[in-house]
């Protein structure tokens, strides 16, 4: 392998650009080459990050012998595919949440990874924020004791994307607000507590504004404007419960858009202390000397977390550490999220 870890990046929108700017702040790697089905596209961004090879196809990416890994920064519906590709391709791969439509295809990307003997990182950014890094040392550290149970909470009042477009699409997204968003905080709180065995899920999903999309009122619309010709057939509000066998359980609010404040937090609790993630200070909340104490954590706020993910794969490629987040980790994810549907759909608690 080259000196520096040479990145191609596949998929030039909202992330893909975020994965260009965090890969300029990482000295051991550069890239080489970007590749969007839209040509106008790829040439603004590969001038921008003073990227000389473009494509459109991402099979013509992958036969560049000088792509060590790629970055695949797409519609889910294509991450499989090109995950796939890639490792038979012979490239190591970062791929962005959520890992795939449904765990069976997560698990043809696990294969498809062991048959290359390459990497895969999953992105998972949250685990990369100072508060997440924070709480988890204090979980290891015994802070917070027996953890028993995990609330989250990640409430847009008017929070569709795209509204028409891909992520409104199942067949294209594989859901809405759960899949998109509350994979990221799902996958939080089993990293920071260890808990990676959920096993019963009891779960009900709504679709309740995002359907009528004329008459849906916003503010501001990532990956907008509307497509009004497009389709809404995902879920905007998710809520359940979820065992982690006798030792744990988690309950989860989660909603693209519904008539409530906006909130986000992870809460964790435990026989020892309890903590939120997402606050905008992080608290203990213990017991020192006989008396309840409340412990504000100190920690440095300016870390990059999309950087900090950039710099944990090209290590992991160079041989100098593990992947952020882990193939493995990302089925776990992928399985519960599907356990959530089908739980709301048979209108029963699903074993894991």
């Amino acid at each position: 392998m080259a000196e520096k870890v040479r990145i191609g990046i596949i998929g030039c929108g909202t992330i893909g650009t975020v994965h260009a700017k965090s890969y300029q702040q990482v000295p051991e790697c550069r890239i080489v080459a970007m590749c969007d089905i839209l040509e106008d596209r790829v040439q603004a961004k590969a001038k921008e990050f003073g990227v000389e090879k473009t494509f459109t196809d991402y099979h013509e990416l992958l036969k560049d012998p000088e792509i060590d890994a790629v970055s695949v920064c797409v519609p889910n519906d294509m991450h499989a595919p090109i995950a796939i590709a890639a490792f038979q391709a012979g490239k190591h791969v970062f791929l962005e949440k959520p890992m795939t439509l449904n765990a069976s295809l997560g698990e043809e990307i696990l294969k498809a990874r062991d048959a290359s003997k390459k990497l895969l990182q999953m992105g998972m950014v949250k685990r990369q924020s100072a508060d997440s890094v924070a709480v988890k040392e204090l979980i290891d550290n015994g802070r917070l004791g027996e953890i028993y149970q995990i609330r989250v909470k990640l409430i847009r009042r008017r929070g569709i994307p795209g509204l028409g477009g891909w992520f409104t699409t199942k067949a294209r997204s594989g859901g809405g607000g759960l899949i998109d968003i509350a994979v990221h905080f799902l996958d939080l709180a089993m990293w920071s507590t260890g808990l990676w065995n959920p096993t019963k899920v009891s779960a009900k999903v709504y679709s309740k504004f995002g359907k009528d999309m004329k008459n849906y009122h916003y503010i501001s619309m990532w990956a907008g404007p509307p497509d009004y010709s497009g389709t809404f057939d995902v879920d905007d509000y998710a809520a359940g419960f979820v065992r982690f066998g006798n030792k744990a359980t988690l309950s989860f609010e989660v909603a693209w858009a519904c008539n409530a404040q906006s909130e986000s937090y992870i809460e964790i609790l435990g026989d020892k202390g309890g903590v939120k993630i997402g606050e905008k200070d992080t608290v203990l909340l213990t017991e020192l000397d006989g008396k309840l104490a409340d412990i504000k954590l100190d920690y440095r706020k300016d870390v990059d977390a999309f950087a900090e993910e950039m710099r944990k794969f090209v290590a992991a490629v160079q041989g100098k550490g593990k992947v952020a987040a882990t193939g493995e980790e990302g089925l776990i994810a992928m399985k519960l999220l599907d356990a959530i549907y089908r739980s709301s759909e048979e209108e029963r608690e699903i074993t894991l």
